[in-house]
């Protein structure tokens, strides 16, 4: 069997209240042991599922790739720092990668919860200086490299983000007005709304469009991360291109014809234009009509 070939646990998360949702996504699109927790869903796969996962889930925030789990006695800064320094990080990245670390942390021996993350980056700050005299980068906005920190009380997992960037950041809107809906928000509503992806569709109050353009990309089967240029995988050692352009291109084959109409509303004359250029940047112009009225 081929590295790439072998499966293992993943975890999906997602918003409160679409656990279900997601649950079902993954099912769909062909995932082992899936299991729903909260604002969660774990699930099994492949290299090549770790990519169609982050391509095509609608209601995932981002996909995790666990790599280490540890539970300790007592799990303290000391104990944290020990265990984390014996992973072998040159296995993940190289001295040239920028990285991050970002946590979800319950638990009473960390009051602070950004203290775990300094630990961590420590940890592996000082492993490379070790072995090679020089040491990573911390990159908060941009990093190559994003590495998850969950503990809950004595229990410790440590994942690789897979994404990058949350998954909501689809790519298509680049106009907004002042409090925007989040795009998992946008298509759970419509899968919790039960709307079969065809047949009319209006959207009353539709804002800069994201409802819209969310059902249009339903209506007519196109992958949630079309619009995406970079995934965090992408940076990952391990990175297949031609892998990642072979799924690319069998999901690109799966897009259907829409029949029906697709129509939004809004009683403010500049966000039916941020709309529209939402719509635009999507390449529904063709698909959604947006009209100026209550």
């Amino acid at each position: 069997m081929k590295k790439e070939d072998e499966n293992y646990d993943m975890l999906a998360q997602t918003l409160h209240g679409l656990e279900e949702v997601l649950e079902k996504e993954l099912k769909v699109l062909g995932a082992m042991n899936v299991k729903k927790g909260n604002r969660a869903v774990s699930f099994r796969g492949d290299k090549g599922f770790m990519y169609k996962a982050n391509l095509w889930l609608r209601t995932a925030l981002r996909i995790l790739k666990p790599i280490h789990h540890f539970r300790a006695y007592r799990l303290d800064e000391q104990e944290l720092y020990k265990r984390l320094s014996k992973i072998n990080w040159s296995d993940y990245m190289t001295i040239d990668d920028t990285f991050s670390i970002d946590t979800a942390v319950h638990s009473t021996h960390f009051p602070n919860t950004k203290f775990p993350a300094l630990k961590a980056k420590d940890a592996i700050v000082d492993q490379f200086r070790e072995k090679t005299g020089m040491r990573p980068d911390v990159n908060t906005e941009n990093p190559d490299i994003t590495i998850h920190l969950h503990i809950r009380e004595n229990e410790c997992t440590i994942s690789l983000n897979s994404s990058g960037d949350h998954l909501y950041k689809r790519g298509y809107r680049s106009a907004t007005n002042e409090a925007p809906l989040n795009e998992v928000l946008a298509a759970g509503m419509i899968a919790l709304s039960e709307w079969p992806g065809h047949g009319n569709f209006i959207d009353p109050m539709c804002g800069s469009g994201t409802i819209l353009i969310e059902a249009a990309m339903i209506g007519c089967n196109i992958p949630a991360g079309i619009h995406r240029e970079h995934f965090g995988f992408m940076n990952w050692q391990d990175f297949d291109q031609e892998l990642w352009e072979k799924i690319l291109d069998v999901s690109l084959n799966k897009e259907k014809n829409f029949f029906g109409k697709i129509i939004g509303y809004d009683t403010h004359g500049r966000t039916v234009d941020k709309a529209e250029q939402n719509i635009a940047n999507a390449l529904f112009e063709d698909l959604i009509e947006v009209r100026h009225g209550d």
